[in-house]
């Protein structure tokens, strides 16, 4: 007998067993149209794709929506879908920064934070200021901090320090923030400056005791917890706001709404001085190690004449970003960016204007016609992209960079989610989510050797503009938008694994 089968479900089948797998099974469907007679499986198998416009069309996702694939070897364009439309890149955004910096810094660059004196160590003591310089390191760790502290008393051999504890951070602009438009609490969006620790970030714990609530506020690794005052937390008697902020002049602080607390929890809030937060754990970790520091103190440069006794190194570039890439820190791209903005112009005074050095070298450097980001982790919503311009890039990054294997491995999935083992197409790209946002962009390679670039973007802006800043952090609707522009991506993918293969 012969059975009825749809489009999505002959796509959806495609996906859950593999290109080769599907090609043998549908073989043996009859077509619900006519067809003319296909010498392989696989050319019938492409026989049953909808036109790109009406899987979009089928997707119901709300709002706007710019697609192209490319051929990476000509840079024939494919198909496409809106290609002009600039829209949010979100963090697709990122693989950009990644190839600016790629380009400028090169991928064995190493991010420096150093230990300098204004005199000669004696005897294991400094007759003058002990500095703490920062060189934009956004990977900076407690651990980090530990490591430092620790080699200046065996390695150094330093034991007191009659001087000033002087700490500068000058390498990178200061900034409160990344996004205005921001949520104050969320933890991705944190201070920057050229000393940073822990991804600027303080971790908040409470347990109810009695009547009210042990908190801590504290600079925690894999091994140590150090408390720390630069970030304070008094809980106040009210159900909403849950969070607010407050510049407390040399450090930040923060009230939390006791109805929202339960009776424990912990989590990340952004810290907005990270440099005066960075010196305090160094003051803290160097004291453990017997060397009593004065009250820090910020300076706006390095005295002259003084001379490094100690320097930590980040781990290369290219691993920097990868892991940037994987786990998409925003204070990783914003680092990465200023630093690669100060090296290519001598200077970087904000954000806005590094990400302007940034399109401009995208123009001249990959060809891009129209890129307008604000940032370089994509986290502000009026960065503009088209999925032309961002394919474009990608073609030209993939021939003169190093971009391609440092992007994390894309899984595959079925209909209904599950990851597909073994699947015979092999995709590497970056996600970028922001609400009501969606982006993926990045490479495909396909059984038969071919070799793709695409990008997709989605974005309902009126609803997302909508939302008040509160919402932001979890807005209604919001998790429902982005698994459906999730499973129009996962579509367009198999759609493109049969189309271009062979």
């Amino acid at each position: 007998m012969t059975g009825q089968i749809s489009r999505r479900a002959v796509l959806g089948g495609l996906a859950a067993v593999g290109l080769g797998q599907a090609a043998s099974a549908q073989s043996a469907l009859a077509p619900l149209t006519s067809l003319r007679p296909a010498s392989r499986a696989e050319d019938l198998l492409k026989t049953y794709q909808a036109p790109l416009s009406e899987l979009i069309g089928q997707s119901g996702l709300a709002g706007k929506i710019s697609v192209q694939v490319a051929d990476v070897t000509t840079g024939l364009v494919l198909e496409s879908h809106n290609p002009l439309r600039a829209l949010p890149p979100a963090s697709v955004a990122k693989a950009l920064t990644a190839c600016y910096a790629l380009d400028v810094l090169g991928p064995g660059y190493h991010f420096e934070t150093r230990v300098l004196a204004t005199a000669p160590i004696a005897n294991g003591r400094i007759e003058g200021d002990l500095i703490l310089a920062g060189g934009g390191d956004p990977t900076l760790d407690t651990d980090a901090i530990a490591s430092i502290t620790k080699r200046l008393r065996e390695e150094v051999g330093l034991t007191e320090v009659t001087g000033r504890f002087l700490v500068w951070g000058g390498a990178l602009p200061a900034l409160n923030g990344i996004d205005a438009e921001q949520p104050y609490q969320v933890g991705y969006n944190p201070g920057i400056s050229g000393l940073n620790l822990n991804f600027n970030r303080v971790h908040f714990e409470w347990a109810r005791s009695g009547n009210g609530y042990n908190v801590t506020m504290d600079a925690r690794s894999a091994t140590l917890r150090p408390e720390v005052r630069a970030a304070r937390m008094r809980i106040e008697a009210r159900n909403y706001p849950i969070y607010t902020y407050a510049d407390g002049g040399s450090y930040d602080n923060w009230t939390v709404a006791k109805g929202a607390l339960g009776r424990n929890g912990s989590r990340w809030l952004p810290v907005r001085k990270p440099a005066r937060y960075a010196a305090e754990v160094f003051q803290i970790l160097a004291r453990s190690n017997g060397i009593a520091l004065k009250t820090p103190e910020l300076i706006d440069a390095l005295p002259a004449g003084a001379t490094p006794i100690l320097t930590h190194e980040s781990a290369p570039l290219r691993v920097v970003l990868r892991d940037m890439l994987k786990y998409s820190t925003n204070i990783t791209a914003e680092c990465v960016g200023l630093t690669t903005t100060v090296a290519r112009l001598g200077s970087a005074p904000s954000l806005k204007t590094s990400a302007d050095a940034m399109n401009a070298w995208a123009k001249d450097t990959l060809g891009m016609s129209s890129v307008a980001l604000e940032d370089h982790s994509g986290l502000g919503d009026d960065s503009r992209i088209s999925a032309r311009d961002m394919v474009k890039g990608l073609i030209a990054a993939r021939k003169t960079m190093g971009l391609k294997p440092l992007l994390k491995q894309h899984a595959l999935r079925t209909e209904d989610r599950k990851i597909i083992e073994d699947h015979p197409v092999s995709v590497r790209a970056k996600t970028g989510t922001l609400n009501f946002v969606s982006g993926l962009g990045g490479f495909i390679d396909l059984p038969d050797g071919t070799e793709l670039a695409f990008a997709c973007f989605s974005a309902d802006l009126p609803r997302r503009d909508g939302l008040s800043r509160e919402e932001r952090e979890s807005p209604p609707g919001g998790r429902t938008y982005a698994v459906e522009a999730r499973e129009l991506q996962q579509r367009l993918l198999a759609r493109w694994g049969v189309l271009y293969n062979g």
